[in-house]
């Protein structure tokens, strides 16, 4: 059975969403749900997708969605990405102008 989950863990005072390596409807509200406990935990935090190949219109629905919530808090949503291949798909979709986009969690988590 493949990893779906969405673990939040810390990195310091920071919460970072872990994602799989597939985000699509089939798990979509389950990434909805992890930013959401994220957002609850820091106004800003960061969704390492560093294990991420795929993400499809229903995951970057939840990701913008978080982001517009986050900003209206005064907050932020980083995101560690490293797959060409999501990479492009933020750049199609215009997701990579929108939010932050890190190559790796260090970077996410440095940044000011």
């Amino acid at each position: 059975m493949p990893d779906v989950g969405f673990r939040v863990e810390m990195a310091g005072d920071v919460p970072v969403v872990v994602t799989p390596s597939d985000i699509d409807i089939t798990n979509a509200v389950a990434l909805r749900t992890a930013l959401l406990e994220a957002a609850g935990r820091s106004r800003t935090f960061v969704v390492d997708m560093s294990r991420t190949q795929f993400c499809d219109t229903a995951g970057i629905h939840a990701l913008v969605a978080t982001h517009k919530r986050a900003g209206g808090d005064g907050g932020e949503v980083r995101l560690v990405v490293t797959s060409a291949t999501v990479l492009r798909i933020f750049a199609i979709t215009g997701l990579d102008q929108v939010i932050s986009c890190f190559s790796s969690l260090d970077q996410a988590l440095a940044a000011p």
